[in-house]
C-alpha cells in the first residue's frame, strides 16, 4: 500500500464531543483519529455538494430559469389538502 503524507491537526473540542468519539471509537473498534478522519472527509463531501448545488442554481438564476414564490406557496399549501396541486415547473 503507498505511504500516504498526513498532517498533524491540532483542534479543541468540548469534553461531551471527545467522550462520544471515545465511545464511538470503542463500538466500532476503531481509534480516535480514524473517527475524526471519517467525520472531517464527510463534512467536505457535504460542503463540496452544497456549493456545487449553490453554483448550479445561481447559474439557474442567470438564465432565467426560476419559479415565482408564489406557485411554490401555492402548491407547498395545497399538500395538505385533499387536492394537491402539480409541483411546479
Amino acid at each position: 500500500m503507498a505511504h500516504v503524507q498526513t498532517k498533524v491537526l491540532t483542534a479543541h473540542v468540548p469534553l461531551q464531543l471527545a467522550n462520544q468519539i471515545d465511545l464511538m471509537a470503542a463500538r466500532l473498534e476503531r481509534s480516535r483519529g480514524w473517527i475524526v478522519k471519517q467525520a472531517l472527509a464527510g463534512w467536505i463531501d457535504q460542503e463540496e455538494e452544497r456549493s456545487r448545488l449553490t453554483r448550479e442554481a445561481l447559474a439557474d438564476v442567470d438564465i432565467g430559469q426560476v419559479i415565482d414564490h408564489q406557485s411554490v406557496q401555492a402548491w407547498a399549501d395545497s399538500l395538505s389538502t385533499s387536492q394537491q396541486l402539480p409541483i411546479p415547473r
